[in-house]
């Protein structure tokens, strides 16, 4: 059972999960409860065997400005007690849970996406904005460093150099730009970013689950393998599916003109 919050909304379409992070009156802060749960939600997806595509996207027209830092000031003053590096491995495990879902995760970004909301979305694998978005690795404007995967995420979607720069100036960057540089897979119009991830996830969620699943593997994987251990990995992959029923399925249905109907298995 994949069971959402008042600030993790949870909607099941089929196949199709979407986690809405709702907390529209702070622009979907994320607070330290938060994190755990939505980590837990990453989790509960890989458990769950019906589930083909996550969604993650955010309420009121905005994706996620990030961790609620509103009180900071309490704890530096040291009238709050905290212990911060408990706090960032809730981070940590938030968001390597999003990096270990096994099936496509897809963010819909419209509105501010700043700070660990960036890399929230950066942690899926496909991202999609509105012309409305905003983008801003904005820890250097609070004297922090990056967090939320970001140093890994940033410079394996946008080069080195263009990471250091978003980093390091911690600019906003408007939709258009970020569609420039490759922190986006797509740009399009407010009014058609719903349509066009429908469409986008209903294709994968009609596609072979297990391949899609090894697929997002290999490629996650890829960067740091060697050509070798690459093909092994995939060598491996293509022995698995090799035995599955959805590849019979597919060569039945090429023969038989029609769309596949995979079922995982």
């Amino acid at each position: 059972m994949i069971e959402g919050t008042d600030d993790l909304l949870v909607d099941r379409d089929g196949a199709v999960v979407t986690v809405t992070i709702n907390r529209p009156r702070v622009m979907n802060a994320m607070t330290s409860r938060m994190f755990v749960d939505f980590g837990r939600l990453c989790r509960s997806v890989n458990e769950d065997d019906s589930v083909r595509v996550l969604v993650v996207t955010g309420a009121g027209g905005n994706f996620c400005s990030g961790a609620d830092v509103s009180g900071q000031a309490d704890r530096v003053s040291g009238e709050t007690p905290v212990v911060p590096l408990r706090n960032m491995r809730r981070i940590k495990e938030a968001a390597m849970a999003l990096h270990d879902v096994q099936h496509p995760v897809v963010a819909k970004v419209r509105g501010v996406a700043a700070g660990a909301g960036l890399n929230i979305a950066l942690g899926c694998d496909l991202v999609y904005a509105s012309d409305t978005a905003r983008f801003s690795e904005i820890f250097a404007r609070r004297g922090l460093s990056l967090d939320f995967g970001g140093s890994w995420l940033l410079p394996r979607r946008v080069g080195l150099h263009r990471a250091k720069e978003l980093a390091l100036l911690a600019e906003v960057i408007d939709a258009a730009e970020a569609d420039r540089i490759g922190l986006v897979n797509r740009v399009l119009p407010d009014d058609e970013l719903d349509a066009h991830v429908d469409g986008v996830v209903s294709r994968i969620a009609t596609g072979p689950p297990l391949a899609l699943s090894m697929t997002k593997g290999l490629l996650n994987h890829g960067a740091s393998s060697s050509m070798a251990q690459a093909l092994e990995a995939e060598g491996l992959a293509q022995s698995t599916n090799f035995g599955t029923a959805d590849v019979r399925e597919a060569a039945a249905a090429w023969l038989e003109k029609r769309e596949a109907d995979f079922k995982g298995r």
